[in-house]
């Protein structure tokens, strides 16, 4: 059970190194998504190996509301990012 989630911490790792290697904006907000995502699938994986509830519904919360707000975020961003190309 220990070796999974090392697994998990380790593909965690790969998103953190694309998001501090690229400069694009949209890039890194997809890393940053991801990053979310295997977060809270790590926090679901403890709450059903702890055969705790509480923990599961915060790892749910943050699966379905975080990644939709960082991807409107992200969206806004590389439309204001075309805009301001489009005027030049």
């Amino acid at each position: 059970m220990t070796l999974i989630l090392i697994a998990m911490i380790l593909a965690l790792l790969i998103p953190i190194y694309e998001a501090c290697q690229d400069e694009d904006i949209w890039q890194k907000m997809l890393a940053f998504a991801s990053i979310a995502t295997k977060t809270s699938v790590m926090i679901l994986v403890v709450s059903v190996l702890r055969d705790d509830w509480m923990i599961g519904v915060v790892g749910v919360i943050i699966l379905s509301v975080g990644n939709a707000a960082l991807m409107l975020l992200a969206h806004v961003l590389k439309r204001m990012n075309d805009l301001s190309h489009e005027k030049l």
